[in-house]
C-alpha cells in the first residue's frame, strides 16, 4: 500500500496556474509546499501581460518545479500590442519559458476589441510556430473564429493546447483535426457540467491534460475558495471517473501528455 501511494503522489502536473495572481503570489512558498505535499511535480505558471511576465520571471527561480510562459491574454490585447518578434524575444529571456500564451479570443467579455484580439492571436500563433513551442489557447464565445484562425496555420502544424476547455463537442471535433490537446479544469467537477463531462469522456486519453487555472475555478469540494495547485487532485479524480480508469493511471496519462507536448522530461 505504501509503495503504491508513493507512486500515486509523485506524478501530478498542473498545466495552467497563475502564481503571479493574489492570493497565491503573497503566499507562494506555502502554496508550493502544499502542492508538493499532495504530489505535484510540475507547475506551469501562465503569463497574461507584460506586467505579469516581470513577476513570472522572478517566480521561475523560486523552485525547480515551476515553469512558465509568455503571452498576452485577449483581455489585455488593447493594452499590449505585441508583434511576433516581441513574443520571440521575450520567450528567450528565461530558460524555463516553455510555452506561448495564454492567448486567443474572448467574445464574451470583449474587454478588447475583436480586431485587436484577432491580430494578437495571430502574432502569438506565428511566434509559436517559429519557436516550435506550444500555444496555450483561451476561447470563450468564439468557437468558430478560434478554429477558423488556427486552421489557417494547419500546414505549419502548430502545437495547440486548448486551455480550460469548456467547448462544445463539435468544437472538440474540429480542434481534434488540428491535433490539439485539451486541458480539463475544475469545471468538470461542477454538477451542471454534464455536457462537458460527456465531451471529456470521449477525448482520446493521449490528448488530455489537467489544470487548476488557480486562483480561479476551484473544483468541488473546494468550490467557493480561492483555487491553488494542490487542488489539482480533485479534478484528476473526476477525470479518472469520467474516463473509467484508476486515478494513478490518469495521473500518469496527463503527466506524460504534458511532457510530450512541452518536451519537459521527467526528472
Amino acid at each position: 500500500m505504501t509503495s503504491c501511494l508513493r507512486k500515486y503522489i509523485v506524478k501530478m502536473i498542473d498545466s495552467h496556474c497563475h502564481l503571479d495572481h493574489e492570493p497565491l503570489f503573497d503566499n507562494l512558498h506555502e502554496v508550493i509546499n502544499r502542492a508538493k505535499g499532495v504530489g505535484v511535480k510540475k507547475l506551469l505558471t501562465i503569463c497574461t501581460s507584460d506586467l505579469s511576465f516581470i513577476n513570472i520571471q522572478k517566480i521561475l527561480d523560486i523552485d525547480e518545479i515551476i515553469y512558465g510562459t509568455y503571452g498576452i491574454h485577449p483581455h489585455e490585447a488593447k493594452n499590449y500590442q505585441v508583434t511576433k518578434n516581441d513574443i520571440i524575444k521575450n520567450i528567450l529571456k528565461h530558460p524555463k519559458i516553455i510555452g506561448i500564451g495564454e492567448t486567443g479570443l474572448d467574445f464574451y467579455y470583449n474587454h478588447s476589441q475583436k480586431d485587436e484580439q484577432i491580430e494578437s492571436f495571430k502574432n502569438h500563433i506565428e511566434a509559436s510556430i517559429e519557436a516550435n513551442l506550444p500555444i496555450i489557447v483561451h476561447s470563450r464565445n468564439a468557437e468558430a473564429e478560434t478554429f477558423e484562425i488556427l486552421n489557417e496555420y494547419k500546414e505549419n502544424k502548430p502545437k495547440i493546447l486548448m486551455h480550460c476547455f469548456t467547448g462544445s463537442y463539435a468544437f472538440f471535433q474540429n480542434m481534434q483535426k488540428l491535433n490539439s490537446y485539451f486541458s480539463a479544469s475544475g469545471i468538470i467537477t461542477f454538477k451542471n457540467s454534464y455536457d462537458l463531462q460527456k465531451t471529456f469522456s470521449k477525448i482520446p486519453n493521449d490528448r488530455i491534460l489537467v489544470e487548476t487555472d488557480s486562483p480561479f475555478l476551484a473544483p468541488i469540494p473546494m468550490r467557493g475558495k480561492k483555487n491553488e495547485p494542490s487542488f489539482i487532485k480533485y479534478t484528476i479524480n473526476k477525470l479518472a471517473e469520467l474516463k473509467n480508469v484508476n486515478v494513478n493511471e490518469m495521473i500518469n496519462l496527463t503527466s506524460k501528455n504534458f511532457e510530450n507536448l512541452f518536451l519537459v522530461n521527467e526528472n
